[in-house]
């Protein structure tokens, strides 16, 4: 069944993989601790598949795991759509897919 969740999060860069522009917002560390909580089918790195809004903007993707924290990855076309910069403040609607 999915679940929804919604935050505000600020947008980083990578810093291990600077060179290659990965930037991403962190899921809050109770809505992920409610999130690792919820039983799933194991998929790769632990991740879990969303539907993610920002702005006007939706797309499917993964949120990945963290030590505690799971990480919402930002492509360039999401980005570009909504005028998003590192540092910024966005606020976020997940949806979980599975």
């Amino acid at each position: 069944m999915p679940e929804e969740y919604r935050f505000t999060a600020v947008v980083y860069r990578w810093e291990e993989r600077a060179a290659d522009s990965w930037f991403f917002v962190d899921v809050p560390e109770e809505l992920s601790d409610e999130i690792r909580d919820r039983p799933r089918m194991p998929r790769g790195f632990g991740s879990v598949r969303v539907s993610a809004t920002i702005g006007a903007t939706t797309w499917r993707t993964s949120i990945f795991p963290g030590a505690r924290r799971y990480a919402l990855p930002l492509k360039r076309a999401v980005r570009d759509a909504e005028g998003i910069e590192p540092g910024e403040p966005v606020d976020v609607h997940l949806e979980t897919l599975e």
